[in-house]
């Protein structure tokens, strides 16, 4: 690959671009066109929307990501958790649907895009790495809940308010006894139609003679017939005049270009948002884009996607269009479909061209009701109920975080669930952080190996305590390391030599060298040398660079049995084996180390 491919990937698969792969990105490009048509007014909807912006944020987007993106399957477009953010950052700056509200969306699109491309240039996609897949797993699922409830007045022909779970059950309560009976028999229907769809029309299509690929992407587009009957039987019974809500007209034509806000006071009320959103995507498109990749051997480069989904937003907030990602469902279709590049994505941005100047008009008589049960339908699909059992069983900290999230996000909002998510991830990780593990170790009889006393019967010397290290030491753990070293000494006077085993040490900070040297000069001062054994070379080279070996007691040994020995041969103790506590403790001898 070229310097220039690097950060134009059109440029590498272009070269190689030939007949059968445009033939296999066309038949792609339909099919997605197909599901992304009614997928796009849904989430523009819920993104306090018109209509015509999920045409809008289906076109430019998708072009950009052909030239700079890496994953040869990935679909961008609008997304429900990010529609669902966007809906909640823009609607705390004014009512949605409003100018207003419309001008804040295109800018939260403008600044994602801003910093995704930032964060590309300067290679921060480890930034993703805040949010732990419990924290994403939470959210993402209490985000679900909060999409698939506000959905429900929709398919009831309601007007109920509400932002939280709770205001939202409120709002749906009090207006119980306005529901409009069409409205609800076209949402009802259209929602069973769609889960059926998804488990009993494959198997039906294959009965019926169809080879299995074909059966599973004609039951894809499922949604796109469900709009198709929708709309004639609109049409057909006057369902309007009976109260029935339609999406209304949607103007036909080009995407407009837009030039965003740059009020600084609209700017920097959405900094927060926007940013929280470009984490949300980010991590969600590497996501699917990674486990597509996979599938085919292929790899992509997650540096180069921040600079190419940056581009797809700039690209959108300049027609018209709201924050997008790389979406699951139309990225699997995709990959299904038989997509060999990013061109098919290209087609399919053509495909939604098409349908904004001449489909628009037929898509007036749609009812709401109908993309609510197709947003109803994909939000619940992303519901992990798996995760949360196996951190209950894992991991009770991890578990704790994952309901922290979840509550927060129901209870106070999109915003409050990603932030507290981060916020826990990171608080578990300082707290593990300061606490490290590490143990007391003897030689196992005949193998030259050292393993944890309280778990294996091992050799040790009452003269020699050794302590095995297990994280690498910072400011975080450097105070409890000596703490803990010093305890241990106390309460063995017979001790001479304390060797540390650095084997799992891969760096030490200042903070961990200056308890290092407190623990060398007390000892020193209790009659007691300190060593070093098995020493990674990156350590030692840093150490090298202070005076710590300088003023070390003992010496540093290539690895930990010669040190045993030497040190061994040299006191006057006697080695003794140690008895193994709870030997006939399963769980404790499930321990290899």
């Amino acid at each position: 690959m070229t310097p220039l491919a690097r950060y134009l990937p059109i440029l590498d698969w272009g070269s190689r671009y030939d007949r059968d792969t445009l033939t296999s990105d066309l038949v792609a490009a339909v099919i997605v066109t197909v599901m992304l048509i009614p997928q796009s007014l849904a989430y523009a909807l819920l993104a306090g929307l018109p209509a015509q912006y999920g045409l809008y944020a289906s076109i430019m987007p998708l072009l950009a990501y052909a030239v700079f993106g890496t994953s040869r399957t990935l679909a961008v477009g609008p997304v429900a958790v990010i529609s669902l953010m966007t809906a909640a950052a823009a609607g705390t700056i004014a009512a949605p649907g409003t100018p207003a509200f419309i001008e804040a969306a295109l800018a939260l699109g403008f600044l994602s895009g801003l910093m995704l491309v930032v964060m590309g240039v300067l290679r921060l996609g480890f930034l993703a790495n805040l949010l732990s897949h419990p924290v994403v797993s939470a959210f993402i699922s209490a985000s679900a809940v909060l999409i698939a409830t506000s959905q429900l007045k929709h398919l009831l022909g309601v007007d109920a308010e509400g932002e939280t779970m709770v205001g939202m059950v409120r709002g749906l309560a009090a207006s119980a006894g306005h529901i409009n009976l069409p409205t609800l028999l076209i949402g009802g229907i259209s929602l069973g139609f769609l889960f059926w769809v998804r488990k009993g029309l494959k198997p039906l299509l294959q009965k019926a003679g169809l080879p299995p690929r074909g059966a599973d992407l004609l039951a894809k587009a499922g949604p796109a017939l469900a709009v198709l009957i929708a709309i004639l039987a609109v049409v057909q019974l006057g369902l309007e005049a009976r109260g029935v809500r339609t999406v209304g007209a949607i103007p036909s034509g080009l995407p407009p270009f837009v030039v965003p806000s740059f009020d600084p006071d609209l700017l920097a009320k959405l900094v927060v948002p926007a940013f929280l959103i470009s984490l949300i995507g980010f991590v969600e498109s590497v996501s699917v884009a990674q486990t597509l990749a996979a599938k085919r051997r292929q790899r992509i480069m997650p540096d180069q996607e921040l600079t190419a989904l940056g581009a797809s937003n700039l690209a959108g907030a300049f027609s018209g269009g709201f924050p997008v990602t790389g979406g699951f469902a139309r990225s699997v279709v995709n990959f299904d479909a038989g997509a060999q590049t990013p061109a098919a994505g290209a087609f399919t941005a053509v495909g939604i061209l098409i349908a904004t100047l001449y489909l628009t008009p037929f898509l007036a008589p749609l009812p709401k009701a109908v993309l609510a049960a197709t947003i109803i339908v994909a939000v619940l699909s992303l519901l992990d109920l798996k995760t949360p059992r196996m951190l209950w069983a894992y991991s009770r900290a991890d578990f704790a975080g994952w309901a922290a999230t979840v509550l927060l996000t129901l209870a106070i909002g999109v915003e409050a669930g990603v932030i507290s998510g981060v916020v826990m991830t990171l608080a578990l990780y300082l707290w593990r952080a300061s606490r490290p593990h590490a143990a007391i170790v003897g030689e196992v009889p005949g193998t030259g190996h050292y393993r944890n006393i309280a778990r294996h019967k091992v050799i040790t010397d009452p003269a020699i305590l050794t302590i095995r290290i297990d994280e690498s030491l910072t400011y975080l753990n450097a105070r409890w390391l000596e703490d803990y070293v010093l305890k241990q000494i106390a309460e063995r006077p017979e001790v001479r030599h304390l060797i540390l085993m650095a084997s799992a040490v891969n760096a030490i900070d200042s903070s961990g060298l200056e308890s290092l040297e407190a623990i060398v000069h007390r000892l020193s001062e209790a009659g007691v040398a300190t060593h070093l054994s098995e020493v990674k070379g990156p350590v030692m080279d840093r150490l090298a660079h202070s005076h710590f070996l300088e003023t070390l007691s003992g010496k540093i040994f290539l690895s930990q049995h010669e040190a045993f020995t030497t040190l061994g041969a040299s006191s006057n103790g006697k080695a003794a084996t140690t008895p193994m506590p709870a030997a006939e403790d399963p769980w404790l001898m499930r321990g290899l180390i």
